[in-house]
C-alpha cells in the first residue's frame, strides 16, 4: 500500500505489483512486421511437426557454429522457444537468444555470423534492439540482444514453465497443431494467432513466481 499525504490527512494509493518481466498484450501490424523485415519473406506454408529427440543436438550444432565465429563475443547463448521444451510439437526451426555485448552494434557481430553462414532477418531497433539472424544447417533463428534487455529472461521463463507444466505445454501444443493445418503463409501470422494463449500462459507462470508478486493483468 503506498501512502500520499496531502495536507493535514492522507489518502491510500493501492500499487497493484506486476511481475518485472510483465508486458502488455500487443500484436504486431502488418505494416510493423514489414518494418522489422531487412528483405520481404517467401510465402512459406507454416509445419508444425511432432516431438524430434534431435532438437537438443541440433542446438549445439548451433551453438559450436555461433561460438566458432564469435568467439567471446557470444556472452551467451540459450535454446530456447519450443524446440527447447521436451514433448512439445513445433517448428522444424531451432530458436536461440545470443546476447552479445551491444545488438545495435552489428559491425561487432554481424559480418561473423554472415561469414559462417548466418543471414539477417530481423532488425527492429524500436524493440529491444532486436535482431534476428537465420542460420540454414541446421535452421535456425538466432535472436540477438544486448546483456540488459530482459526479453531473454522472459523466453527463459516461458521455457521452463512449459517444461514443468503438462497442462498448458499440451493447450500450447494443440492451438500450434491447429493453427498449422489452417495454412499459415507468414511465420508472423501464425505468431499473432498464438499471442493470446502465449499472454496467458507467461500470467500464469509470473503469478506462481515466489520471487515477485504478481496481480492478474487481463488482455
Amino acid at each position: 500500500m503506498d501512502v500520499a499525504s496531502i495536507g493535514c490527512g492522507s489518502v491510500y494509493r493501492c500499487v497493484m505489483p506486476t511481475h518485472p518481466l510483465w508486458q502488455p498484450y500487443a500484436v504486431p501490424t502488418d505494416a510493423e512486421i514489414a518494418a522489422a523485415r531487412v528483405q520481404p519473406a517467401p510465402a512459406e506454408r507454416v509445419e508444425v511437426v511432432a516431438p524430434d529427440p534431435g532438437r537438443a543436438a541440433a542446438f549445439e550444432r548451433v551453438r559450436e557454429q555461433i561460438g566458432a565465429a564469435l568467439g567471446a563475443r557470444a556472452l551467451a547463448i540459450t535454446h530456447v522457444g519450443s524446440t527447447s521444451v521436451p514433448g512439445l510439437a513445433a517448428k522444424p526451426v531451432i530458436d536461440v537468444d545470443l546476447i552479445v555485448a551491444d545488438a545495435r552494434d552489428e559491425a561487432a557481430y554481424l559480418p561473423a555470423l554472415e561469414s559462417a553462414g548466418f543471414v539477417l532477418r530481423i532488425r527492429e531497433p524500436e524493440w529491444h534492439e532486436h535482431r534476428l539472424v537465420r542460420g540454414a544447417e541446421p535452421v535456425a533463428n538466432v535472436h540477438i540482444w544486448s546483456p540488459d534487455c530482459l526479453e531473454p529472461a522472459r523466453h527463459r521463463m516461458f521455457r521452463d514453465w512449459l517444461r514443468a507444466d503438462d497442462d498448458d505445454r499440451r493447450a500450447y501444443g494443440e492451438l500450434k497443431l491447429a493453427l498449422a493445418h489452417q495454412g499459415f503463409e507468414d511465420v508472423m501470422h501464425y505468431n499473432n494467432a498464438k499471442s493470446a494463449l502465449i499472454y496467458d500462459i507467461y500470467e500464469r507462470a509470473f503469478a506462481a513466481d515466489p520471487a515477485h508478486p504478481h496481480d492478474p493483468q487481463p488482455r
